[in-house]
Parts: C-alpha cells; structure tokens; sequence
C-alpha cells in the first residue's frame, strides 16, 4: 500500500486464506454495510480487501500483489480459477484497476474523515483535502460530500438522543427503585413506633389508673409541682434519691459557686428541652435499638427493646450540667514552677473504696488526698494527706482493688513502682522497659497481679511476690495504654500507636483474641465500661465504644478536641467523661454520639491572676477519675488544677 494511504474501516489482516470479519462492517464509497452488501469489483478475492498494486494473471483475474505472489509461491495456481501459474514472470500490473482503486480510497479517506473520534483530527483531514481537491471537485462531488455530512448530522442526532434518554431511563429507573425501599423503609418506621406509643399508651393508662383517689383530690396546679418535684427527687432506677439538708452539707461543701444553688429549671420542661436538642441522636438510638433486638433473637421482643430505650432516655435526661465542689489550687506550689517543673496532671485515681484520690504528673510527686476533707474545706487551699517522691515524671497511677494502702505507679524513666501510699515506702521497684512507661493497671480479679505499657512495645505482666515480669506481649508500635478486665482475671486490652486497640487473653499470648481496628490516629486510652464493652479515646479527637464479641465500632462520639496529648477517660458504667484540648471537661452518655455537657476550666494559673483569653490559652484537661457508685468526676488541667465536679 503506498505511503500515506489508510486501509478502509473494516479490512482484515492480510494474508493468503485469510477472511474478512463478517460482523464488521465494510466502507465503501462513502457507504456501510457488511461484505455481501456490496460490489466487490475493487476487492481482492484473498483478502477480501481493496486492491493494493493490482496485478493481472494470463487468465484474466485481478489480484493484490502481495496475495498473488504468496499464492503462485505456495499453490502455483490462480486463486480463482485453479489455472496454472508458474511464477510470477506470468503476472502483469493492471494500471486501469489502480487508476480506479485510487479513486475509490480517496472517497474512503473523505469518509473516515466524517467518522474519526477525534474532532481535531477529522477537521484537519477535511480541510487538507477540500484545499487540494477543490478544483477537481465537481457538482456532483459536492453533492455526495453535503449528502454525507447530512448523514453524519443524523447519524451523531440519533446516537446523542438514543444515549440521552437511556441514561435518564437508567437514572429514573435507579431513583423509583431507591424510592421505593425508602418507602417500604419508613413505612416499616412507621408500624413500628405506632405500635410501641400504643404500648407506651397502654402502660400509661395503666399507671394513671392505679393513682389513689387522694391523690385524684390534689389540685391540677399542685399535682403538676408535685410531678415536677417527683421527676427530679427520684432516680432512673426507681429508687428514692431525695437529698437531706445534711446530705447537701456533706456533698456539696464550701466552695459551690452561689449560683449553681438557685433555684433549678422543672424538671419535666428541662428533659423534654434536652430531648428536642438531641432529637435526631435520640432517634438514631431508637431505631438502632429496635433493630438490633429483631436482628439478635430473630423475634420481635417490643417489651425489652421499649425498656431498653427507657433506660437509655432515663440516663439521657437524668443530669444536664456540671457544677464544681472543690478545687486543689496549685498557688502554693508555685516554687515548682520556678524550679522548672510542669505542672500538668498527667493522672487521677480514687483507691477502692473512694475515701483518698491520688494525683501525679510532671512534678515527679504523688500526693494523696482525703475526698471528705477536700470538699469540706472552706478555701481553695488542701494539704495532701501523703506526698512522695518519684525520681522522674509520672505518667499514670493505678490503686489496687484489694489491699487499701497500696498504689503502683508509672514514669518516663520505664520504672513500674509499687508503694504504700500511707507509709511512702517503695514495695517493689521493676525496672525492664527500656523505654518511657505510659500506663500501669492493677488486675481487678487477682489481687496481686498488675500490667504496664512503654514506648519499648512491650506490656509486661508482673506480681508483686516477683522480682521480674511474669508475662511479656510484643506489640508492633508503642503502647501507650493498658486495662485489665473488670470480670475476667486473663483478659487485657491495650492501644497502641498502631492505631488499634488489642485484647488479649494472658493464657494465650502468641495472638490477640480481637484487634479492634477504626481509630485514625494513636490510641492513647481503654477504658471498660463494663464486662463485654470497651471504650477508646484517640488523638483523632474521637472517643470509640466496642464490643468484645465484635470487631465493628458499636458507636463514635464526638464533641471534644483531641489532636496530641493525652487528655484523661474515665467511665462509670453508663457514662464517659474524656479531657479536651479547649481545657474543658466534656461528658457522654454510651447510647448517644454526640456530647451531654461539659465543663470549661479556669483560664488563670492562680486565685491571683486574670483570666486570659481562651483563643491565647493552650491549657488542656490531662486527667480524668470517676468516683466509684457516685456522680462525682475529678478532672485535672495542664496547669494542675484539680477540679471535684458533680453531675446535677
């Protein structure tokens, strides 16, 4: 084929025997359609091709050189007429077919112009031809090139509607499909809260029904009181929680601030005003509680999963603020900042039975404090009741369960340090982690047991009747915290810079039992909420709850900032309390993602300064403890302030 010509859309391979492809179509003066559709004068009988250098045999056949030499070379006969051919000596060059050909590949090439994919491409060719050929071109030439543009338009109008409106009958189709699960969806929705407000209905009833007749005789407006009084004088669970004036003494002490004495909102009018500002978080707790009571027992059980959500809304509206009973003013420690210490509190714990609360951090001190005298005292100046000395900073503190006295605490040395917090004697001193210890947990089954984490990756088990680690897990990435089950003497978790929280059970150490994997960034605290539910905090500012039967989140919550230190967690069973790097205390409830409320410390280091402004501060909350079968969280700042707070 000469230099600068295209084969028509359509050709084959060349090649002897070999066919051209029926189900493509052929192009052929500026015309489409399949082979037996069209004149074949102009095609080679080999390759079913336009003619290339076409030659003539003695018998009179017209044939693609290249095809005819192959066939004389091979067959030594016309490919047509079997006639015997020597050689090709006896094939000769027809000029007239060629002088043809040429003509018809310049049509085809006119054509493939029309049809490239590439706008550009068809343009330039077009015009480069019409410069050349425009004086060639007769009427009838310029006929046939409108007649094919007109075509084209056609062809491409067709092709851009037919494509238009299957995409939209794909994309209506998709859309009444999604519509209608919707619609089954939130018709189901539907049924199913008509059916429990008829069973909420009903226990109504019921209750109205079993009032006294001397209650009946109250008057509306000292019923609705009465009701109002009773909603905040009794407990979720049922059980009295009326408060005496000496009970008021006892709790509160000197230092609650005037106004969080005054008289409070009804009780009635503030839950359902919560309810309405965490409406959607409520309902998703609803429908998540339905659900999962039809999807584990297969059954529908209304009565429990309706219970269920009771409690949930109980707990949901039973507090709504924080107010503060004490503060530990670090004013008289003010000689160590001077020396160079940091005063942040990097750790608070109540011993077993919530009598005496120990803080430690960066001053390298752990002082013990009496609760009952703290909240009593009349100032903001407290005394430890024991002080001791560490000889590096302090990074966590952990009480035993079991004997009262004692405390085991962590520092950035990698020393695990067990003391009687009474005598400020070191009990035992274990010194095998080569880097900075972040977290020290005493077991909560087997009294005498406790685990440690370091940045070495590395949580090793010890015994206070041994003098080394009893248990080592490796782990991939440092450990920055650890917590032993509160039920189970074997099972551990642990959060790790990998991004996970690990669970391990100690019979077996070679593999975790889970790996709980969602968090985006290091996971710097595991807490259990209770037996078979964990709690993680993470610098990805998200506190994440799990269960130890799954590998799946069960809930995120959100509200507090946490990017890069380590900012305390604490739960009591049915509620967290995490730090935040906005130096505010924020608490959740585990049913509900987002936050109930929270508490923004101080922005002073002392009674003696003003405060500074909150976008210039850099103050976080570091350390968090929840008083054991109370409402009462103590929080620490940065700064070492101790805040005693109660949930009201």
């Amino acid at each position: 084929m000469a230099s600068g010509e295209s084969r028509p859309e359509g050709s084959s391979t060349r090649g002897p025997g070999r066919g051209v492809k029926r189900s493509q179509p052929l192009v052929l003066n500026g015309l489409e359609g399949t082979f037996e559709n069209k004149n074949t004068d102009y095609l080679c009988s080999v390759c079913f091709d336009l003619i290339s250098e076409a030659h003539m045999t003695k018998c009179g056949h017209t044939f693609c050189y290249e095809c005819i030499k192959q066939s004389i070379e091979i067959n030594k006969k016309c490919p047509k007429c079997n006639h015997n051919i020597e050689s090709t000596d006896h094939i000769f060059p027809n000029l007239t077919v060629n002088q043809l050909i040429k003509k018809k590949k310049s049509e085809s090439k006119l054509y493939n112009a029309f049809t490239r994919r590439h706008k550009g491409a068809a343009l330039s060719e077009l015009r480069n031809y019409l410069t050349s050929e425009s004086s060639n071109l007769g009427l009838s030439d310029i006929n046939n090139i409108i007649l094919i543009l007109q075509e084209r338009r056609e062809q491409l109008e067709a092709l851009s509607t037919r494509i238009r409106y299957e995409l939209m009958k794909d994309f209506l189709t998709q859309l009444k499909k999604q519509k209608e699960e919707q619609l089954e969806k939130l018709n189901g929705d539907i049924k199913l809260i008509k059916n429990d407000l008829s069973m909420v209905q009903n226990i109504l009833e019921q209750v109205y029904s079993t009032e006294t007749p001397s209650t009946s005789r109250v008057p509306q407006t000292s019923m609705a009181l009465l009701t109002d009084m009773l909603d905040g004088e009794c407990s979720s669970d049922g059980s009295s929680g009326i408060v005496t004036k000496a009970e008021v003494n006892t709790e509160e002490g000197f230092n609650v601030p005037s106004f969080s004495k005054a008289a409070p909102e009804p009780s009635s009018r503030a839950k359902r005003k919560r309810m309405n500002l965490h409406f959607d978080d409520l309902k998703e707790c609803y429908f998540s509680i339905r659900n999962s009571g039809l999807s584990e027992s297969g059954i529908e059980n209304p009565d429990s999963c309706l219970d269920k959500f009771g409690h949930c809304m109980s707990k949901f509206t039973q507090f709504s603020s924080l107010r503060p009973l004490a503060t530990i003013s670090t004013v008289h420690y003010a000689s160590e900042a001077h020396n160079g210490h940091s005063n942040i509190a990097s750790s608070i714990e109540f011993d077993k039975d919530s009598e005496y609360f120990a803080v430690a951090g960066l001053t390298k001190r752990i002082r013990i404090f009496d609760y009952s005298t703290v909240v009593r005292d009349t100032v903001d100046l407290h005394y430890p009741c024991s002080d001791m000395q560490s000889t590096s900073k302090i990074s966590c503190v952990s009480w035993s369960n079991y004997y009262k006295n004692m405390l085991a605490s962590s520092d950035y040395d990698g020393t695990v340090t067990v003391w009687d917090a009474m005598t400020k004697e070191k009990l035992n001193v274990f010194q095998e982690h080569e880097k900075r210890c972040w977290s020290v947990d005493f077991n909560k089954v087997d009294t005498r047991v406790l685990a440690s984490g370091s940045d070495d990756a590395r949580v090793k088990v010890w015994s206070i009747d041994s003098e080394h680690s009893v248990a080592s897990i490796e782990a991939k990435a440092h450990v920055c915290c650890v917590q032993f089950s509160p039920t189970n003497r074997y099972h551990l978790a642990f959060g790790s810079a990998d991004h996970c929280v690990h669970y391990y059970d100690l019979r077996n150490m070679r593999e975790p039992l889970w790996v709980f994997r969602g968090h985006r960034k290091a996971v710097s605290y595991v807490k259990f909420i209770s037996s078979d539910e964990i709690v993680s905090a993470s610098t990805d500012s998200l506190l994440k709850i799990w269960s130890v039967n799954k590998t799946h989140c069960v809930r995120s919550l959100q509200g507090h900032t946490n990017e890069k230190n380590f900012v305390g967690l604490a739960t009591d069973g049915e509620y967290v309390a995490c730090g935040s790097e906005n130096n505010a205390l924020y608490v959740y409830y585990k049913g509900l993602s987002k936050k109930l409320f929270s508490f923004k410390f101080d922005q002073r280091k002392s009674t003696l300064e003003q405060d500074s402004k909150d976008e210039d501060s850099s103050d976080f909350v570091s350390a968090v403890c929840w008083r054991k079968g109370s409402n009462i969280i103590a929080a620490g700042n940065s700064l070492g302030v101790i805040k005693i707070l109660e949930m009201v």
